[in-house]
C-alpha cells in the first residue's frame, strides 16, 4: 500500500491552479494558430492573432489569460492501492485552490450562497470529483471555467429513439443560442448516456481531453467529426465577428445509459478552456 500525505496533494493542486490560469494548453494554442493560417476573413484573423499575443504575454509574464479566472473542478484519479495521510482529502484539495488563488492574486468569484450570493474570498470551496481505480497512483486534474461559457452550456433528455442526427440538432442549436457571448472560438465538451447528472459530468470531463487527439472509438470520432464540421458552418467565427473558427474542437464521451433514455449534455468551453494536471 503507497502512502500520499495530503499536503502533497495541497501543494499540486495549488501549482496547478496557477499554471492552468497562466498558460493556455498547448493543443488549443496550436489550433489557434493553425486556425489563424487558414482564416481568409479579416476581422477574424485579427482576431485570431489577438488571442495568440495574449497568450504569450500570459505565459511570458505569467498573468492570467483571462480575467474571469473561473470556478474550480478538480478531477481525482485514485489507485486504489494508495493511503491518503495527514489528513482529510476534500480539505487538502480546497485548501490547494485557496492557496493557489491568493498566490497567483487571481480573482476570487465563488459566493457562498447562490442566493444570498456573499463572496467567500478565497475562491473555494471547488467541485470535485473523485473516481476509484486499479493502482497505486493519483492523477489530478484542475480545470478553472469562467462562467461566460458555463452559461451557455446544455443538457436534454433526448428520445431513445433519436440518433446521431437528433444529439448533432442539440449540440447546434446549443451553440447558436451561445453565439457571440460565450467568447468563440469554441471548444465542445459533450456527454452522452448515464443519468441527467452523469451526462453533465462528462461533458465537463471532455473538456479536458486534448483537441489534436480524437476518441479512438469509430462511432464517437464519426460524430465529433460531424459536429465540428455543423458548427463551424454556423460561421459565428472569433469573438463572434464571423469566420470561419467558429469551433476549434470536439469531444466526446460517452457512458451506458437506460434503455428508454438518451441524456446529452454540452458543455461549452471558450477559446481560453483551461486545464492542468498532474500525476504521482
Amino acid at each position: 500500500m503507497r502512502k500520499i500525505n495530503v499536503n502533497r496533494i495541497k501543494d499540486i493542486v495549488e501549482g496547478l491552479c496557477i499554471e492552468a490560469n497562466m498558460e493556455l494548453r498547448g493543443d488549443i494554442y496550436r489550433a489557434i494558430k493553425n486556425a489563424f493560417k487558414k482564416e481568409t476573413n479579416k476581422k477574424a484573423k485579427r482576431i485570431l492573432k489577438i488571442l495568440l499575443e495574449n497568450a504569450d504575454i500570459a505565459k511570458k509574464e505569467y498573468r492570467p489569460l483571462c480575467q474571469d479566472t473561473g470556478i474550480v473542478s478538480v478531477y481525482l484519479e485514485l489507485g486504489q492501492n494508495v493511503s491518503l495521510v495527514g489528513g482529510g482529502l476534500k480539505s487538502a484539495v480546497n485548501a490547494g485552490v485557496r492557496a493557489g488563488y491568493k498566490k497567483g492574486l487571481l480573482r476570487k468569484s465563488i459566493v457562498k450562497s447562490p442566493i444570498l450570493r456573499i463572496n467567500t474570498a478565497t475562491n473555494a470551496p471547488c467541485v470535485m470529483h473523485t473516481d476509484i481505480v486499479k493502482g497505486e497512483k493519483l492523477k489530478i486534474t484542475v480545470m478553472p471555467k469562467g462562467f461566460g461559457s458555463e452559461n451557455k452550456s446544455g443538457l436534454a433528455m433526448l428520445n431513445p429513439t433519436d440518433g446521431e442526427k437528433e444529439i448533432m440538432s442539440f449540440v447546434v442549436e446549443t451553440v447558436k443560442q451561445a453565439g457571440p457571448d460565450a467568447c468563440p472560438p469554441y471548444i465542445l465538451g459533450i456527454g452522452l448516456g448515464g443519468t441527467f447528472d452523469k451526462a453533465a459530468i462528462l461533458a465537463k470531463q471532455a473538456l479536458a481531453l486534448p483537441i489534436d487527439k480524437m476518441t479512438p472509438k469509430k462511432h464517437l470520432k464519426k460524430l465529433e467529426s460531424a459536429i465540428l464540421q455543423e458548427v463551424n458552418k454556423l460561421r459565428i467565427g472569433p469573438m463572434g465577428l464571423g469566420g470561419n473558427a467558429t469551433c476549434l474542437g470536439v469531444r466526446i464521451l460517452e457512458y451506458p445509459t437506460h434503455i428508454a433514455g438518451l441524456p446529452v449534455a454540452v458543455n461549452v468551453g471558450c477559446h481560453a478552456t483551461r486545464s492542468a494536471s498532474r500525476t504521482i
